[in-house]
């Protein structure tokens, strides 16, 4: 008889190079890599990302990569990507055996196929449609996102999942005059802020530089971290990718579209309630507060469940905001305001940026004399919503925030959204059902799976294969 031990270790390091080989068939036949990295939305990509999904390919695999089609008659270019892995955070009990907690029993995410590394590729291209801006630094060009990752778990329990989250670090904006009342005009900061600023730490959070909570350098998460007393000093908005699961293989495939109705990012003020901030936990304020029902937050306006919950007459539908044109004759429908979901929990990226800049960068434009954490992540939040919020309602809806409009005194809409290119990084979460729109334990990395940094292309690179037929 064959020795087992010998042929699982033969397989084992095949598994562990997975670029050079491929496997197909029940025999496990091997195929020539190369007719992988020929596919027509593989072979333009840069050298880093095409070796990053020829090693996903080359692994056993219900599904290779995904093929990406245009939606468009020219081809999606591809301007950034994400390489992720699992090295770049704290080691927790979903990636890592602890001795005293989780050991004896099996991996949660990571592990499979004799302990692969888990990893992953992220494509983000720009659909050229005509009509549409294709400069993705445009918030209203149309972007598709591909997420391929090996080495995750499938998720059986307790309503689980993994979830994506593009992340942008709050960012030091320039110095302009204040508004009438003392605040901050939008994407600004005052000159009193910029003086506040110089005086933390090593007088790091100068206009343009990517703001610490120290005034120090950067410190991105880190395999050396050390929650809660050594950790990121960022300050991320993190927007959702949506919600994985793991096919058989270990192998997950992610399809998502960043626009105008999808870039909205979770209610801000429920951060001091993830457990991500320290002393939460301790305090017993996890899961505290809700926003089951939209409103603008303990300091803003609270809606009545009859009016904002979720009706099971006409159920809520975040996905109800897009725009469709009678003069399109592929989709010849109105286009009626009326009709769109008014009950949204969520706010535009923008605007949580903007939430954030007063909780942390404006320290002396706004409230300064609040030192409460909470307390500031609770007025920003009403405060920045009603600037928008016209019918006074708390909350933001599709048509106060449409691209097209304006708000705040006629300001263009565009700057409540971030484009594509200001999400600097990406996380992979181990979610589960705490009742919070937020990432498990947001802002930290508690509960991270997998992350990478952006890789930019410039200029872009074809990406797609021809039409298929989901032209929305």
């Amino acid at each position: 008889m064959p020795n087992k031990r010998k042929a699982v270790t033969a397989v084992a390091a095949v598994l562990a190079l997975g670029a050079t080989t491929s496997f197909s068939g029940a025999a496990g036949a091997v195929a020539p890599q190369g007719l992988f990295t020929d596919r027509g939305d593989v072979k333009f990509l840069p050298q880093p990302l095409k070796d990053r999904l020829a090693v996903l390919a080359g692994r056993p695999t219900t599904f290779e990569p995904m093929t990406a089609f245009s939606e468009a008659p020219t081809p999606s270019q591809l301007f950034q990507y994400y390489l992720l892995d699992t090295k770049n955070f704290q080691p927790n009990v979903f990636t890592t055996t602890i001795p005293g907690i989780n050991d004896g029993v099996a991996p949660t995410a990571t592990g499979p196929n004799h302990d692969i590394p888990t990893i992953g590729g992220i494509r983000v291209v720009v659909e050229p449609k005509p009509g549409l801006p294709i400069d993705p630094n445009d918030p209203g060009s149309f972007v598709d996102m591909f997420t391929d990752i090996s080495g995750l778990f499938v998720i059986n329990n307790e309503s689980g999942w993994y979830e994506g989250w593009m992340i942008h670090d709050v960012t030091v904006p320039d110095v302009a005059a204040p508004r009438k009342d003392g605040h901050a005009a939008f994407g600004k900061i005052t000159a009193a802020d910029a003086v506040a600023l110089a005086k933390m730490g090593d007088y790091h959070n100068k206009p343009g530089a990517v703001f610490t909570t120290d005034g120090k350098a950067p410190h991105e998460p880190s395999a050396n971290d050390h929650w809660p007393d050594k950790v990121s000093n960022l300050v991320p908005v993190q927007l959702s990718l949506g919600a994985y699961n793991a096919t058989q293989q270990s192998d997950l495939h992610s399809y998502w579209e960043l626009n105008q109705y999808t870039n909205w990012t979770p209610p801000t003020y429920e951060l001091p309630f993830t457990g991500g901030l320290p002393g939460t936990f301790e305090k017993g304020k996890i899961g505290a507060l809700s926003s089951i029902v939209p409103g603008s937050g303990p300091s803003g306006v609270k809606n009545k469940p009859q009016v904002d919950g979720d009706n099971p007459n006409i159920p809520r539908d975040p996905d109800r905001l897009l725009n469709t044109s009678p003069d399109d004759p592929d989709r010849p429908m109105p286009n009626n305001d009326d009709h769109k979901e008014k009950r949204l929990r969520f706010i535009p990226s923008g605007l949580s940026n903007e939430v954030l800049l007063d909780v942390y960068v404006r320290t002396a434009s706004f409230e300064p004399y609040v030192y409460d954490l909470s307390q500031r992540i609770f007025d920003a939040y009403a405060a920045e919503v009603a600037r928008v919020d016209a019918n006074h309602d708390g909350i933001v809806d599709a048509v106060e925030a449409d691209l097209e409009g304006t708000s705040d005194g006629g300001q263009s809409n565009d700057r409540l959204y971030l484009p594509a290119t200001a999400y600097n990084r990406v996380a992979v979460t181990r979610e589960i059902n705490d009742g919070l729109l937020s990432p498990r334990f947001a802002p930290s990395q508690r509960a991270w799976v997998l992350s990478g940094d952006i890789n930019r292309v410039s200029p872009s690179v074809p990406a797609s294969v021809p039409q298929d037929g989901d032209n929305r």
